[in-house]
């Protein structure tokens, strides 16, 4: 069975932790901004981000991995449609996990408060 694990949450949630545990691949949008060892965000490219990470996505689909885990923010519904998309035209079964920041940890790339207040109040839940 081919499997798609879509993670959702706010910076800090602990999503990457739990994508990795998983197994499979893993891919989110903030890898796109590694230099290295270095996270060099630069929000300019964040629609390019995007792209980057559903193309793989796509790729790996095309060619049948099995299991593949998605590790993004998605805060709202048209941020993760994309990915629904590719499990029909691939046939993958698809899980949508909402991971909550229930330890207190903070998020490794300073996210601003602000901005994080934010993402929590557009937050979609789609039931």
């Amino acid at each position: 069975m081919k499997e798609l694990f879509l993670l959702r949450g706010v910076p800090g949630a602990g999503k990457s932790t739990l994508a990795k545990s998983l197994g499979g691949i893993h891919i989110e949008s903030d890898m796109f901004f590694m230099d290295g060892d270095e996270y060099k965000f630069d929000p300019s490219k964040l629609k390019d981000a995007h792209a980057w990470c559903q193309s793989a996505v796509n790729v790996w689909m095309k060619n049948s991995i099995p299991k593949i885990v998605v590790s993004n923010t998605f805060t709202q519904e048209w941020e993760i449609q994309p990915y629904f998309d590719l499990v029909e035209k691939y046939d993958y079964r698809v899980y949508s996990l909402i991971v909550e920041n229930r330890h207190g940890n903070k998020d490794v790339h300073n996210v601003p408060e602000e901005k994080l207040v934010q993402m929590k109040q557009r937050f979609e839940i789609k039931l």
